[in-house]
């Protein structure tokens, strides 16, 4: 079974940056797309960034442009640059592959606010 570690998480101002990291205990993002997603309180968890193996990518519209995925295969290690942080990104940051085929990790929480 695959796990997850996610870090990188933390209280930002708006306008802020932070870079998560997750790596996975077994070599798949050679294999499989790899995602992270996030889960606010109260809400349904949602896809925010995808990466292919072609490392061909995919961002959601409120996030595109402010959000960069990106992965280092040799150490099972997907990133997500996030820039210009807005009260709207606070959530909890999970990632899996794309769509999510193993259990969650803890996740990392992001909290933007002044």
């Amino acid at each position: 079974q695959v796990q997850f570690v996610e870090s990188g998480g933390g209280l930002v101002q708006p306008g802020g940056s932070l870079r998560l990291s997750c790596t996975a205990s077994g070599s798949i993002s050679d294999i499989y797309d790899m995602g992270w997603y996030r889960q606010a309180p109260g809400k349904q968890r949602e896809l925010v960034a995808t990466i292919t193996n072609a490392r061909k990518t995919y961002y959601r519209a409120s996030v595109k442009g402010r959000f960069t995925i990106s992965k280092v295969n040799a150490i099972n290690t997907v990133y997500l640059q996030m820039n210009s942080l807005k009260p709207e990104d606070s959530a909890s940051y999970y990632c899996n592959t794309a769509p999510g085929r193993f259990d969650w990790g803890q996740g990392t929480q992001v909290t933007v606010s002044s």
